[in-house]
């Protein structure tokens, strides 16, 4: 089973860039898409075989999450069912038989660090979603999660200790999630490559330099880890300022 997840940085203008070729070609079973930064009845996209769940922010052009799959669900919430983060769009899960899919755009917390105390509520708040959908059955999370894991996942860490995805706290939250038995796929398979990245600034010619972060994931709970196959970081894919990340996985 390939799953793929994408930060497409606004679909429309990613429509524009040969997404649809990509999307065509990758013949995933399930593609999970952040930050589609659209509202209901903007766009309608047809892709045959495939059944489209969409949560859309409150704010136009902002944020946004959308899962398209191969396989019906038996189930489909938006949200986490807390009033302070469900304005933004930013969680789809979908129950199958035998896991729960997740895809989830991670807020951000801002220049100067202007939305960390939000972003940590948040961060507790997800972890005690996932913990209790996995006494249920396996979770499979996926998408841009806006931190950098470890020194390895960002080119430049030293000058980054305190920005936003690099900070201590936030570096603290995701272990939180791998400590309470869950394995993050791509160091799963890869536990010391350098130098791939997800993420690049459209600044400073970031991309060309692989001046980059790694922020991007797939997290799998510890009962399915030795169902993965592989999992990928598709650097070559064009089109964001983020790039495809992908699980393969017997299920």
């Amino acid at each position: 089973m390939k799953l793929i997840s994408w930060n497409v940085n606004g679909l429309r203008a990613v429509l524009d860039k040969g997404f649809m070729d990509y999307f065509t070609a990758a013949e995933a079973d399930i593609f999970c898409l952040q930050e589609t930064k659209l509202q209901e009845g903007q766009l309608a996209i047809e892709l045959p075989g495939y059944r489209q769940f969409w949560n859309y922010a409150e704010k136009k052009g902002y944020s946004g999450t959308a899962v398209f799959s191969r396989r019906e669900p038996l189930s489909v919430t938006y949200g986490l069912g807390i009033e302070e983060h469900d304005h933004e769009g930013r969680v789809i899960t979908l129950e199958f038989d035998d896991f729960y899919l997740v895809n989830v755009y991670v807020p951000n917390s801002q220049d100067e660090l202007k939305r960390l105390d939000y972003r940590l509520r948040w961060e507790d708040d997800f972890l005690a979603y996932i913990r209790m959908l996995d006494e249920k059955k396996p979770v499979i999370y996926t998408g841009d999660l806006n931190v950098a894991r470890l020194e390895i996942d960002l080119k430049n860490p030293r000058p980054n200790r305190r920005s936003a995805g690099f900070t201590d706290e936030e570096r603290a939250k995701i272990e939180n999630v791998l400590a309470a038995g869950f394995v993050d796929s791509f160091r799963y398979f890869y536990p010391e490559k350098e130098g791939i990245y997800s993420w690049w600034s459209y600044r400073f010619k970031a991309r060309p330099r692989n001046a980059g972060w790694r922020i991007d994931y797939f997290i799998v709970s510890k009962k399915l880890a030795g169902q993965m196959q592989d999992a990928r970081i598709l650097t070559e894919v064009m089109g964001s300022d983020h790039c495809p990340v992908e699980l393969d996985i017997d299920l």
